[in-house]
């Protein structure tokens, strides 16, 4: 193996770059500059870079400096970190060694990565995390997901709590409740918009963002929409990341029509639907209570609904290296 060297991205580099992000082991739709070209210009300082061993390219790293000069990764995505193929533990060891050795020759003294979850890589492999740990990385803050595990297949209703059951058949068989896909990107906002007002909250996302994400990757993005009597009450938008996952990125109801149990119909109809399409998970998001001093603290409520779909927690963490 040659000596590993970086090479900061520029846009010439972006068919190269997406190509090896969708070939790669561990890469998400985050990874991909089609990805982040959402983003106007000028919002991040970006930092994105390439790892080369001789000509060969083994790793990207997407990313940006912030105001007070430290790396992260990644910056106006969920999930970053190192992005290779199926790679050895030296070959990852020494892309970790490079980067570190990068920020200390342009004076960077922090690096903070957030790999997406395990459940992410196509062939389980946590080389990169190891690698981090072993050259002194410590932990920023760890979030608690919840994700479905598919592995039942057709059969993946019958793991759902008996009360979920309940409320889906009882759904199921309302004729004035209904699901399907929709376009309809302004109604859903404008709905996720007051959703997350009652949590003093706004969407990571305003609507020419999404209108901007759907132009771009069509194929990654996917909404439903629930209606009682042709009135939409409920959504969901799902990101799908890479083959393995779909991540429900945004789930949202009209609270006067709670009692219905829209988002129960929802979550029934994307386990469908990814199932049929090969998923092996249902990403359902974070946990925590946004209210809390704490960033971790776990909302307990929230676990507690999310587990009637047989989910299971799931880490996502940020790994601080010092360079200095």
């Amino acid at each position: 193996m040659n000596v590993i060297t970086v090479h900061p991205y520029t846009a010439s580099n972006k068919q190269e770059w997406d190509a090896f992000v969708a070939a790669s082991n561990n890469g998400t739709m985050f990874h991909m500059q089609q990805f982040l070209d959402y983003h106007p210009e000028g919002r991040w300082n970006w930092r994105h870079l390439m790892f080369r061993d001789g000509q060969k390219l083994v790793a990207v790293l997407p990313g940006g400096i912030n105001k007070e000069g430290a790396f992260w990764s990644p910056t106006g995505a969920s999930y970053g970190s190192i992005c290779t193929m199926d790679a050895s533990f030296e070959l990852t060891l020494a892309v970790v060694d490079a980067f570190i050795e990068y920020c200390r020759s342009v004076g960077i003294h922090d690096a903070y990565l957030i790999p997406a979850p395990l459940i992410y890589t196509l062939n389980y492999s946590q080389h990169h995390e190891y690698a981090m740990l072993y050259r002194k990385a410590d932990f920023e803050l760890h979030y608690i997901s919840h994700a479905i595990d598919l592995k039942h297949g057709r059969d993946f209703f019958a793991h759902f709590s008996v009360s979920a059951r309940r409320n889906i058949n009882r759904i199921l068989r309302n004729k004035r409740i209904c699901i399907r896909e929709s376009d309809d990107y302004e109604t859903f906002h404008r709905i996720l918009v007051e959703n997350k007002a009652k949590h003093d909250a706004k969407p990571t996302h305003t609507l020419e963002e999404l209108l901007r994400l759907r132009e771009l990757m069509p194929e990654k993005l996917r909404l439903t929409m629930v209606y009682h009597d042709d009135i939409p009450i409920a959504g969901s938008l799902l990101f799908l990341p890479n083959s393995k996952v779909a991540l429900c990125f945004y789930n949202m109801l009209l609270y006067e029509y709670e009692h219905l149990h829209p988002v129960y119909l929802i979550m029934y109809e994307t386990c469908q639907w990814a199932v049929e399409r090969g998923f092996e998970w249902v990403d359902i998001g974070v946990s925590q209570d946004t209210k809390s001093d704490n960033p971790m603290t776990p909302s307990i409520h929230l676990i507690n609904f999310k587990e009637r779909f047989d989910s299971r927690g799931i880490l996502r963490s940020t790994y601080h290296l010092h360079t200095r």
